[in-house]
C-alpha cells in the first residue's frame, strides 16, 4: 500500500515541471535545443550525484539485477528522447500549447500500464483519459 504522502511529492513534482517549462522556455531562446538540453542534464546530475551521496543512499549500481539495469537503461533513454524532443518544441512553439501536449503522457501512461503493467483502470477512469483527450484537443487544435 503507497504512503499518503506521495500525493504531496506528486503535487510539487507538477509545480517543478511547470516551472521547467517556463525556464527551458527562456533558456533556448538563444542556444541550439539540444545543447540547452544537455546543459541542463549536466546540472541535474552535479546536484542529485552529491544529494544521493551525502544522504548515504550511493551503492554499486554495477551490483543491481541485470533486469533492474536494463530498465533504468530504457528508462535513462526514453527520458533523454523526451527531453531532447520537449526542448526541440519549445524552441519551435509556444511554451503553453507544448506543456499541454506534453501531458498527454499521462494519457499514455494509463493506456501503456494496462497494456504493458496489467493495471485495470475503471470504466470511470476510462472516462477521466477520454475527457483529458479532450480538453487537450480543445485547448491545443487552432479553430
Amino acid at each position: 500500500m503507497s504512503s499518503p504522502n506521495w500525493v504531496l511529492w506528486a503535487l510539487l513534482s507538477a509545480a517543478f515541471a511547470a516551472l521547467t517549462a517556463i525556464f527551458a522556455k527562456v533558456g533556448v531562446r538563444d542556444v541550439d535545443s539540444d545543447l540547452a538540453m544537455a546543459v541542463r542534464t549536466l546540472i541535474v546530475a552535479a546536484l542529485i550525484v552529491p544529494f544521493v551521496l551525502v544522504g548515504g543512499k550511493w551503492s554499486n549500481p554495477f551490483v543491481l539485477a541485470p533486469r533492474t539495469q536494463l530498465f533504468l537503461l530504457l528508462s535513462a533513454l526514453a527520458t533523454g528522447a523526451s527531453w531532447l524532443c520537449y526542448f526541440r518544441a519549445l524552441q519551435l512553439g509556444d511554451v503553453s500549447k507544448v506543456a499541454l501536449l506534453d501531458k498527454l503522457s499521462v494519457v499514455l501512461v494509463l493506456v501503456f500500464a494496462a497494456v504493458f503493467l496489467g493495471e485495470r483502470p475503471s470504466g470511470r477512469d476510462w472516462t477521466g483519459i477520454g475527457l483529458m483527450v479532450a480538453g487537450l484537443m480543445v485547448l491545443v487544435l487552432k479553430r
